[in-house]
């Protein structure tokens, strides 16, 4: 592989990374991540997958700057609302924003790859929880959480449902079988299930994911009030000592 790479390289020169990101995204769009190899991208740009590694050590390389690329377009947080508001409506735009591109959730999913684009939106978020005044530990576990609880829904939500949804079933269709069953289930037995079939199946994963984004919320908020209830102070001197002793 390398011997090939090394014949074929330079008698690429349009060949770049920004070209081969791109090709990799269209076979993204159009295979899924299952279907994304070095070969597939190779032939996407009508060359070798040899060609590629000029530009990328692998494909977990080719991941890492997909993530980034993916992030292009998405939104920060907007700066109208307090705090509160700024960080459910970025929530909202991303997940949107993963639902539109077929597997980005699977691509980004714990991938930490600093490129311009997440590192744009990482201190543009980092930025606002600052400014709302959560501590600086504080503002970057609430950073994490955010994107964790985002593409982790999305994933949730992109994965079949089960294998009726394989098989040619909506989501709805499904969630009312599984209601049924749930109310035919021995009472004595699963009085809960049986007794919450319909709130178990019936809300949206809108209504899903605006639940546990306001919980999110709700817990972030609790935190911030608890902070500037008990602000962190610096330690007193020793009796009889001064700040400055050695």
């Amino acid at each position: 592989m390398a011997d090939d790479s090394a014949a074929e390289g330079p008698t690429q020169p349009g060949l770049t990374r920004q070209t081969l990101v791109a090709a990799a995204l269209r076979v993204l769009e159009r295979e899924g991540i299952a279907g994304l190899s070095m070969r597939k991208v190779g032939a996407e740009l009508g060359v070798k997958a040899a060609s590629l590694y000029w530009h990328v050590r692998n494909k977990e390389q080719l991941l890492d700057l997909l993530t980034d690329e993916l992030m292009a377009d998405a939104e920060p947080p907007p700066r109208q609302g307090d705090w509160r508001e700024q960080l459910r409506e970025y929530s909202l735009r991303y997940r949107r924003h993963l639902l539109a591109k077929r597997d980005a959730a699977r691509v980004v999913a714990g991938r930490l790859a600093l490129g311009p684009n997440l590192l744009r939106l990482m201190e543009e978020q980092l930025d606002r929880l600052r400014e709302a005044g959560f501590s600086d530990a504080d503002a970057a576990m609430a950073n994490y959480l955010l994107g964790a609880f985002v593409q982790g829904f999305v994933l949730q939500e992109q994965a079949p449902i089960s294998a009726s949804e394989t098989e040619g079933a909506s989501r709805s269709e499904v969630a009312q079988m599984a209601a049924g069953r749930l109310r035919g289930l021995p009472e004595a037995t699963f009085p809960n299930l049986v007794a919450l079939a319909g709130d178990l199946t019936a809300p949206s994963m809108e209504d899903r994911f605006a639940f546990g984004l306001e919980r999110l919320l709700d817990g972030l908020a609790v935190l911030l009030t608890e902070n500037h209830a008990h602000p962190t102070a610096e330690p007193a001197p020793l009796e009889g000592k001064s700040p400055t002793h050695e």
